[in-house]
């Protein structure tokens, strides 16, 4: 009896047992948002305008006007955001954001892993990731969270759960437009009058969910302002050397390089629609893994380094779909390593502190060159879903 008592009590440490990985990645998350708030209200400005979105709503007052006695520069989210924040916008200062930036980790550690993938690949797709997450907390955005958010249907329409899949969907849709590259799961579900009914009911609901925070009216307007604060800033953006930090993209990369301000944004945008829909002619190998987990890994990327809006803090979405690119090819080709190890420097380490501000303004930023790497990946990607074979017998149909 003892014997068997000592046995179930090793079963059950074993079960629980404390994680280092999540330990790790929670743990300096909340360092670094503990480092941020440290420094006062200015260097958490992104957070100061995502508090203030639940604020502005519940007094009905436009969510994308400048408030300069609150933030610098101005909300470029939905007003289904201010539903999101209000549990972290009702805490003390402090308090909010440490669990904003804590959420934002624990919520795509938690995603990724329960992607379909073994122990060892997902450490990798976090190890990968690691740094582009703390970039994302130091500036307390949501980008980590929406991450999640796209890679989360994937899963659950794998499993059949198209309710749960087209919440977040239509949250992530109605919160930054990003959110609905994630659609595209519809093509891989068992059910899809089931995904249909679901996305159409939460897109209804989530639409309309915000006028208990203020009233119908005020919702109306501000999905209207919304539309406005977009072409406004894409307008922006895409204007040569006005906002360095901004089109951080293909588009903004090709602008820089080759000094064009004239490029229209359709010259890149149209190819790179092309070449993101051709793998999905494949629909003998909807039903791989290997095929929704590297079309999920496009999808990332192009949302990223194909978008306007794109900035160093974005990158965390395309960074972990260069970590599930790499994780599904062969490791042993040292082209691969010598992709993953220009993606780490270009990409991941540019921004930080082991480049001097000199570099990073005068080479990195003025050519957008953060993009390079990943629009590499994104072609490999493509030529993968195009010429691989993902029926079930070959050996790379399944991770």
């Amino acid at each position: 009896m003892k014997l068997n008592f000592l046995f179930k009590e090793i079963t059950l440490f074993k079960k629980y047992k404390t994680n280092p990985v999540a330990i790790t990645w929670l743990l300096l998350a909340l360092l670094t948002a503990i480092s941020e708030i440290a420094r006062g209200t200015k260097a958490i400005n992104n957070y100061q305008i995502f508090k203030y979105v639940f604020f502005h709503t519940i007094d009905q007052v436009n969510l994308y006007s400048l408030y300069p006695e609150a933030h610098y520069d101005s909300n470029h989210y939905g007003i289904f955001f201010s539903v999101l924040i209000a549990p972290f916008a009702l805490l003390p200062g402090w308090a909010g954001c440490s669990l904003w930036c804590m959420a934002n980790a624990a919520f795509l550690l938690y995603v990724i892993g329960r992607l379909p993938l073994n122990r060892p690949q997902k450490i990798i797709i976090l190890a990968i990731g690691l740094i582009e997450m703390l970039t994302a907390t130091h500036n307390t955005q949501f980008n980590p969270m929406l991450t999640a958010f796209i890679i989360f249907p994937f899963i659950l329409v794998k499993e059949g759960k198209e309710w749960q899949a087209t919440f977040f969907i239509a949250a992530g849709f109605l919160i930054k437009l990003y959110g609905i590259v994630a659609l595209v799961t519809f093509l891989f579900s068992r059910n899809k009058i089931k995904f249909t009914g679901w996305f159409v009911v939460w897109l209804l609901l989530l639409f309309c969910f915000p006028m208990l925070l203020s009233s119908p009216s005020f919702v109306l307007q501000s999905y209207a302002d919304w539309y406005h604060s977009l072409d406004d800033k894409n307008n922006l953006n895409t204007s040569l050397g006005i906002v360095e930090g901004q089109n951080i993209s293909v588009h903004g990369m090709i602008q820089r390089t080759f000094k064009l301000p004239g490029l229209s944004q359709l010259w890149v945008l149209l190819p790179a629609a092309l070449f993101n829909l051709l793998p999905l002619l494949r629909f003998k190998a909807y039903k791989s893994t290997s095929f929704q987990l590297l079309y999920l890994a496009l999808c990332l990327i192009s949302v990223t380094i194909f978008s306007s809006s794109a900035e160093s803090a974005t990158y965390i979405l395309a960074v972990i779909g260069v970590g599930i690119w790499f994780v599904l090819s062969d490791r042993r080709n040292n082209w691969v390593i010598a992709l993953l190890l220009f993606t780490f420097i270009f990409t991941i380490l540019s921004p930080t502190d082991l480049f001097p501000d000199n570099i990073q303004k005068h080479f990195f930023v003025k050519y957008a060159l953060k993009a390079l790497p990943c629009s590499l990946v994104w072609g490999v990607i493509v030529v993968h879903l195009l010429t691989r074979n993902f029926s079930p017998t070959a050996a790379n149909a399944d991770a």
